[in-house]
This record gives structure tokens, sequence and C-alpha cells, in this order.
């Protein structure tokens, strides 16, 4: 497990550069999620660490598997200085842990919601997980395990989490490229969704 996370962190600080700050949280029950904060000018990024140390689990098998199954890290870019969004590394880490806790395979597509502002005053509570392979190359492990994924976090406000419901992810993702929404904006408004 330590030397899967050794690798991981490698390969942030390799896309990412140096990390300049880092947080721990443990839930009861799980291994320990760190967040890990980078600043690229005027983006803050946020990955977590510590998500891929166990490979995700069918909720539904009898026994989870301890080498097979998909992995991945969580990685947020927001523009910094107009929010207090260093808040949101809790928020991070609940959803790292969430794989744990819950028994959720966390894979493109999904929603996944913290019920509450991922910062002090965000219009978001949820976030959409985008395809990986663009900031942070995939890492590929050892045979049979399979390689970490960072996946990218979207935030979503309340509106666009429901009308994702009913339309998919893929439309979305579609609305906000049509309409030049800027994701990483963490004061924005919801995409128009007539």
């Amino acid at each position: 497990m330590g030397e899967i996370l050794a690798l991981v962190e490698a390969r942030l600080r390799t896309a990412l550069g140096e990390p300049d700050a880092r947080a721990a949280v443990t839930f009861l029950g799980t291994d320990r999620i760190e967040v890990l904060r980078f600043v690229d000018g005027d983006v803050v990024r946020y990955a977590t660490l510590g998500m891929s140390a166990q490979p995700m689990a069918d909720p539904t098998a009898a026994l989870a598997d301890p080498v097979k199954g998909p992995r991945a890290e969580l990685v947020l870019s927001v523009r910094a200085g107009l929010a207090d969004t260093d808040k949101v590394l809790r928020g991070l880490a609940v959803l790292a842990a969430s794989p744990q806790v819950e028994g959720l395979i966390v894979a493109p597509g999904a929603s996944l919601d913290l019920g509450e502002p991922l910062w002090p005053g965000a219009p978001f509570s949820s976030v959409l997980v985008a395809e990986s392979g663009g900031l942070v190359e995939d890492l590929e492990l050892d045979e049979p395990m399979e390689p970490v994924r960072f996946l990218p976090l979207l935030p979503m406000t309340h509106n666009e989490a429901a009308w994702k419901r009913v339309r998919g992810a893929q439309e979305l993702q579609e609305r906000w490229l049509s309409h030049g929404t800027d994701l990483r904006d963490p004061l924005r408004t919801s995409v128009a969704l007539d």
C-alpha cells in the first residue's frame, strides 16, 4: 500500500509540481486520506492521496479482491483568491473515502454529493467525475493491478446536478462547453439549462 502511494505522490509531483500544503483526514474504519494543494499561477489544484491504496470493490461482490479492481485519486482545480476554497480539503477527503465507507466505485460520469457546500458560500455541493488522462497521466501498476486514474472533479450547482440526473453527464458537459462555462470559477452560477 505504501509503495503504491509513494508512486502516486511522485506522479502528482511530476505533473503538478511541489505541493505547498497538505492535510490528512482519517475516518473511523478507513485508511488515512491526504489532500495535497498545488498552486499554479492563478489556479489552485487539490489532489487526494490515499484513495488508490486499495482497489475499489463492487458493492455486490461477496468478497472484495485485495489486488484487482479500479484505483483512483481525485483532482479539483479552481481559480485562486476568489473564495475560501481551502475549506474543501475535508470534503475531498470524504469523497475519496467513499469507496471504503460506502462501497462505491468512483468512475467517469458519476456524481458525488457532499450534502453541504464544497467550501463556505460555494454554490456547489456535488461534483461530476470527469475522464482521467488529461492533467495527470494514469499510473500503470504491476499486473494484475489496474492503473491508478487521476479523476478530475467538476463542481456542479444543484440545478446542474438535477439536470445531469435526467439528461446524463455527456449532455451536461456539452452544455458547459457550448456556453463557454469556466468550470474553475469557484463563484460561477449555473449554466443555462433550457
